[in-house]
């Protein structure tokens, strides 16, 4: 029983067709006319008519990123798109003959690593995204949880230090700003600034007119020991967020995505030295494992598709 997952990203828009067990069966990408609510509205409804087309759909699922209410209905706010409590789906079911849900993009993402991915034989898993900023998504006891006003998980936004660095949200202190891929930057540029191993950061920065996230991958493979030491940084703040929330959620597991995590264990060592030291009860509390997302760019299609076809089956019992 095929579904269509679009994500709706704020450079690109993807959209796939795929099988009841994640199989991507066919995929499309446009750019995404940001500026333009009216026209991402034509476009989704445009890719959807293509997907479908020849095809036997039960449903279409639409991620993006932003607040979602519970009804998987109203886009709340979305930080890259000009929409305030806007009904998207409304929208969406005026023009196309189709059941449809909107989702968070992380939610979809994660639940795509619970039913196919890093996560499928778990029960409770706490996915994190790191990219620009960091995503989050939790599935508990096998269901995604969306909280009473459908906004739960968004992770980036537990604070890690009082009085902290400001952030996008209007908090201070949040996760977001020790560690996310803009974090690892600010965090490499300091350590440049110091001199001493940062002196192939800094030679870097001055070779390209500033460090980039590709030039920090490039040196983490050649091992330098600045561009370590800042991912050490980022993984040691990861680890203190994913200690607390390991006191509220108790997974099982913790899967990481997103750009940064291509690391792998150059980021995952430091999270779990820095989980452990910051976990209450240690040597008395089950530890979860943590690992790297498997589903990497596919998994928001391929989420927004799978939670589509459920919403879909259900209201059909």
């Amino acid at each position: 029983m095929h579904s269509i997952g679009i994500d709706i990203g704020g450079t690109k828009i993807a959209g796939a067709l795929v099988s009841d067990d994640g199989e991507i069966l066919a995929e499309l990408r446009e750019p995404t006319p940001a500026g333009d609510p009216a026209a991402i509205t034509d476009l989704v409804v445009r890719m959807i008519e293509q997907l479908r087309d020849g095809h036997d759909v039960i449903a279409a699922g639409v991620a993006a990123a932003g607040f979602i209410d519970a009804a998987q209905s109203t886009v709340y706010y979305a930080p890259n798109i000009n929409w305030r409590h806007e009904p998207f789906r409304d929208r969406l079911r005026e023009r196309l003959d189709l059941d449809v849900t909107i989702d968070n993009d992380a939610n979809a993402a994660g639940w795509a690593e619970f039913r196919f991915g890093a996560a499928r034989d778990a029960h409770d898993m706490t996915m994190l995204t790191i990219g620009t900023g960091v995503g989050g998504a939790i599935v508990a006891g096998d269901r995604l949880l969306r909280g009473g006003f459908g906004t739960a998980g968004e992770l980036g936004h537990l604070r890690v230090v009082p009085d902290g660095l400001p952030c996008g949200c209007g908090a201070r202190g949040c996760i977001e700003q020790y560690g996310s891929g803009r974090a690892l930057l600010r965090m490499a540029n300091e350590i440049a600034d110091a001199g001493g191993i940062g002196l192939q950061l800094a030679v870097e920065r001055e070779r390209a007119g500033g460090l980039t996230g590709d030039i920090i991958a490039r040196l983490l493979v050649d091992e330098d020991a600045g561009a370590l030491h800042a991912l050490r940084q980022l993984g040691t703040w990861l680890g203190q967020a994913c200690a607390s929330l390991s006191a509220v959620l108790d997974p099982e597991l913790f899967v990481f995505g997103g750009g940064v995590s291509i690391a792998g264990d150059l980021l995952l060592d430091p999270v779990r030295e820095s989980y452990l030291a910051h976990l209450p009860a240690r040597g008395y509390h089950p530890e979860p494992r943590f690992v790297v997302a498997e589903l990497v760019n596919d998994a928001g299609v391929v989420g927004a598709a799978d939670l589509a076809r459920i919403h879909a089956a259900s209201a059909a019992t």
